[in-house]
């Protein structure tokens, strides 16, 4: 399985806000909606991190509860296969693209959608793959299932779900991206 990360040509791959203090993410955040306000990344709403904050707690202790032991607090985020979706995101697009055969699957997770409003609770269609993470085999079932999203649900038409989001909870198979502070 490929996995594809985007992110901002000009900051390079594997820089997330979760990694910055709170004030540190708003001034972030703010500087983008000032900067570049036409893109995707720009219309975050203002209590944008504390969501952040409160999904990724909720990933997390799901991951803690189906065996995981996590390398880091806040995952590194990826989807599965290319998603057009994202090209829209940044100004300047750029993407990586990782092999799950040179990560550590134990430390890999997935959901189908987007991570937030699979665990918000505002969607009740009672979907099977709602308030749900999966470990890779389990991710492999429910793409044979339903399919990609990307590809059914590309403009949002069908629900929520335009993409599977993977969740990588360590550094390890991605130093080669990694950069020194």
């Amino acid at each position: 399985m490929i996995l594809y990360h985007y992110f901002e040509k000009s900051t390079g791959p594997l820089r997330s806000i979760s990694d910055l203090s709170d004030e540190e993410a708003e001034k972030v955040l703010q500087r983008i909606k000032t900067e570049k306000p036409d893109i995707f990344l720009s219309k975050r709403p203002d209590d944008y991190v504390q969501k952040r904050r409160r999904f990724e707690g909720i990933l997390r202790n799901e991951f803690i509860k189906m065996g995981g032991q996590p390398e880091r607090t806040t995952p590194h985020y990826f989807v599965v296969e290319k998603c057009p979706f994202f090209e829209k995101w940044y100004e300047n697009t750029a993407w990586i693209t990782v092999d799950t055969d040179e990560l550590d699957m134990s430390q890999v997770t997935f959901t189908y959608g987007d991570s937030h409003p699979t665990f918000s609770g505002n969607t009740k269609d009672g979907k099977e793959y709602r308030n749900r993470l999966y470990n890779f085999e389990e991710i492999w079932e429910i793409i044979k299932k339903y399919g990609l999203p990307q590809i059914w649900n590309p403009d949002f038409k069908y629900g929520p779900e335009c993409y599977v989001e993977v969740q990588v909870w360590t550094d390890r198979g991605l130093e080669k991206w990694l950069k020194e502070e």
